[in-house]
């Protein structure tokens, strides 16, 4: 058997920018990208046609945004603002250390998390230093901008199983999210919802060996 955690939601929760146009637009300013007075209209508009189930990545969007304003931005500059707009403060939620170090005692763990924005994960796992505090690292982290699915998607958790070595079937992916965390359980893998039992008591049931 192998776990995956969802990120947001199920083991940290995290600050978003309620206005994220203007998050970008300030990182952008600090590298001194020219943003046009009708930024918001740019940022909320689509500027490319994705595929059901694709992720759109944070950093094309808002260069495709520029691009239509007449304003070109390498894609270093775009990521790195992108990434600075999002990062914030994080928190881990009760039991989550628990949660993964019982999973690992089962069986590999991943992390696989919706996230548009390019090194995002990365960096909240760096701030909620959750392989610091815990006894085992994470041997895989799958995220839908690196591999270019989003949860439900079932290329996602493919990706998950496929990242741990193991069947689709022998996965147990945990999140907290219905709708896409519960794709695990329509795809052939297992779905955990924190609705129906909390990260304490999955950990509990790890360690007594009656997750399966």
């Amino acid at each position: 058997m192998a776990l995956s955690f969802d990120l947001f939601g199920t083991l940290v929760t995290a600050d978003r920018p309620s206005e994220p146009w203007d998050a970008v637009a300030a990182a952008l300013m600090t590298r001194s990208v020219r943003v046009p007075d009708d930024w918001e209209d740019a940022y909320r508009s689509a500027h490319r046609d994705y595929d059901r189930g694709r992720e759109a990545p944070l950093d094309e969007h808002v260069r495709l945004a520029l691009d239509s304003r007449g304003i070109e931005v390498t894609e270093e500059t775009a990521t790195e603002a992108v990434l600075d707009a999002f990062d914030s403060p994080v928190t881990v939620r009760n039991g989550a250390i628990d949660a993964v170090d019982a999973a690992a005692q089962r069986g590999p763990v991943a992390i696989c998390s919706n996230c548009s924005v390019p090194g995002l994960v990365e960096r909240t796992l760096e701030r909620a230093a959750i392989e610091a505090r815990s006894d085992h690292a994470f041997d895989a982290v799958v995220t839908s901008v690196g591999c270019g699915w989003r949860k439900p998607h079932p290329n996602i958790f493919e990706a998950t199983a496929d990242a741990l070595d193991v069947a689709l079937a022998d996965l147990v992916h945990v999140g907290d999210d219905a709708r896409t965390d519960g794709g695990a359980g329509r795809v052939g893998a297992q779905s955990m919802l924190l609705e129906d039992r909390s990260l304490p008591a999955i950990a509990e049931q790890l360690r007594e060996g009656e997750l399966c």
